[in-house]
């Protein structure tokens, strides 16, 4: 075989001999005459005028087995079918399908709602502990909030919410949407806390924690009516303690406030209302809120919001109900407020008699302190003395010329 480049003709025949058998009817065939030039030629598609040719099959050869192929489909479609029922099932659960009436998912009332199984100590637990003993004061159209502090009706509210109400004009109602009536016990405008009783058996009082426990960042939760929206619940954090207020509408009572501050939503209608701990205690009254609006009528939540410590709130409730009235507690010294002394309260006058006249304290001293906490003017040391009780003893720190002295002195109750 060659590739043609020696190519030469095929040899002639000898005499008296005619054309080769081998070779007449295969003049250019290259696999006969070696001599011919060889070369492969591949037809095109066009020149390719029969059927492809079939492919062949050896029928000896062992044949694929599609048992495993069919064993891996089965098992496919029964885990696909078995993971798509329990999600289906689990998705039907939290829809509230499975308190349905079918024997197949359960009787109802079998399984309790979730909402119903919450932990006591988590957010649900305590607004569930905590919502039955918060009322809602009415009181001639108007809408403040109240709660239950014993077992036979006392409420704490406070003192704006029941303003000019009576007897006949006063009522609460509670967060099953029972209502009842009420009668006034007392009150005190300077301090914001008033007393009510509701005609009512079988009331849950709430249980009472201690607001001088508490600290910067514990988160808490506000209980009330705000905008007439009845059994509403905020959370927040407390943001500061000791927070001085001076509140109340003009020519009426003056209240001063060491106020507890949070940021939890507080609004018109909450008033009165209580503060309550992650525990579940009581541990102020909702009573102030700050607002960017010029009129109370316009005032709204801003996150700026203070309620009465209920250390405060309790012995004053308690002296109203034990006695009719309340006791306020006083240092025995008239104070300057809205002044610029440097920083401190600056005492105009002195009874000698008095608290601050027997710890040595007298007119024209700048108390700079009172029991360690900064005071700026008359209206912080005002607050902060009625948030004691009568007989506690707290130390002061003043401002004498360019001396700074310190002196305890035991406050006492007014004699009024």
């Amino acid at each position: 075989m060659t590739d043609g480049w020696n190519a030469r003709s095929a040899p002639p025949p000898a005499a008296g001999q005619g054309p080769s058998p081998w070779w007449s009817d295969a003049l250019a065939d290259p696999w006969r005459d070696p001599y011919a030039p060889a070369h492969v030629v591949v037809p095109t598609a066009r020149e390719s005028t029969g059927p492809a040719p079939e492919a062949v099959v050896d029928p000896d050869a062992p044949r694929r087995s599609l048992a495993p192929v069919l064993l891996i489909c089965l098992v496919t479609a029964l885990l696909a079918g078995g993971l798509g029922g329990t999600l289906g099932f689990v998705f039907a659960v939290r829809g509230g399908l499975a308190n349905g009436t079918g024997s197949q998912l359960g009787s109802a009332g079998q399984d309790a709602p979730a909402a119903a199984n919450r932990a006591p100590e988590s957010n649900a637990g305590i607004v569930k502990k905590v919502l039955p003993s918060v009322v809602t004061v009415r009181v001639t159209g108007a809408i403040g909030s109240g709660f239950i502090v014993s077992d036979d009706g006392y409420v704490i509210t406070n003192d704006h919410v029941v303003e000019g109400a009576d007897d006949k004009t006063m009522s609460v109602s509670f967060s099953d949407g029972s209502t009842a009536a009420a009668k006034l016990v007392g009150r005190d405008p300077e301090s914001d806390i008033a007393v009510i009783k509701v005609a009512k058996s079988n009331v849950t009082p709430v249980a009472l924690g201690d607001s001088d426990a508490i600290a910067v960042g514990d988160p808490v939760f506000a209980f009330g009516s705000p905008l007439a929206l009845v059994n509403t619940v905020t959370s927040g954090i407390v943001s500061a303690l000791d927070r001085t207020i001076q509140a109340g509408d003009p020519g009426g009572t003056t209240r001063y406030y060491a106020a507890i501050q949070t940021d939890a939503a507080v609004n018109q209608g909450n008033s009165g209302g209580p503060l309550v701990n992650a525990a579940g205690q009581v541990v102020g009254v909702n009573s102030v809120i700050r607002s960017v609006s010029g009129t109370e009528t316009e005032a709204g939540n801003i996150g700026l919001a203070f309620a009465i410590p209920i250390n405060q709130a309790k012995r004053i409730a308690g002296d109203i109900i034990d006695h009719g009235k309340a006791r306020r507690t006083v240092i025995g010294a008239e104070v300057a407020t809205g002044t610029n002394t440097g920083g401190g309260a600056r005492l105009r006058s002195v009874d000698p008699a008095g608290p601050a006249g027997a710890a040595g304290l007298k007119a024209g001293d700048v108390v700079t302190k009172l029991d360690n906490h900064p005071l700026e003017d008359g209206t912080d040391l005002i607050a902060l003395v009625r948030k004691y009780a009568p007989g506690a003893v707290v130390p002061v720190e003043y401002r004498r010329g360019t001396k700074t002295q310190s002196a305890s002195v035991t406050l006492a109750a007014d004699s009024n």
